[in-house]
């Protein structure tokens, strides 16, 4: 694989790796970022790897269908967070985008600037046709950064996310390859 990391002013996105284990779990581990998050907090380092394990696997095969990504500070080198880009079936050309951050990097415009960025890399580099993502409705921070690079929401599942505050609706947001490049 030749290809390894994705950079804009401030960021650099580079393929995760096993070393970055630790401050996947503490990220996993904050309750900030739990709250809009399904797979609730993990017990132990072991657990987080083993969600984490479909990602580290996918990155040693030919194809990477699991595009996970760390994002760190370009001046400091510190984590952040993740970014991810999940390919769907390659008939369809599309593909599904979630993030994560620790909370003292929220409101700051970085998460913006990693989506535009894995959007760039999904439309120019893997020639997708869509990009889809989905949100709970009462997560403001991250429909906010869904909008402000251009995509769309395109309707609302009913209690679709099992939280731990109970069933949440789900918003459905997508951008099209066109879209993106008549924003650009």
């Amino acid at each position: 694989m030749t290809f390894q990391k994705l950079t804009t002013s401030r960021l650099t996105l580079r393929l995760i790796q096993k070393s970055d284990l630790e401050v996947i779990h503490k990220l996993q581990s904050t309750p900030e970022v739990d709250k809009y998050n399904t797979l609730g907090i993990p017990k132990n380092l072991a657990e987080t790897e083993k969600v984490m394990g479909p990602s580290f696997e996918d990155l040693k095969k030919d194809m990477i269908r699991r595009y996970t990504f760390v994002i760190e500070l370009n001046r400091s080198r510190e984590f952040m967070g993740l970014i991810a880009l999940n390919l769907g079936n390659p008939k369809y050309k599309s593909a599904e985008v979630w993030y994560k951050l620790l909370p003292i990097f929220w409101g700051q415009a970085y998460a913006t600037e990693a989506l535009k960025r894995i959007l760039e890399f999904g439309f120019n580099n893997l020639k997708l046709h869509r990009i889809e993502a989905g949100c709970a409705v009462e997560n403001l921070g991250s429909i906010k950064v869904l909008e402000k690079v251009g995509m769309t929401c395109e309707g609302r599942k009913r209690q679709t996310l099992p939280l731990k505050t109970g069933w949440s609706d789900n918003f459905e947001y997508g951008i099209l390859e066109k879209d993106f490049k008549n924003m650009s």
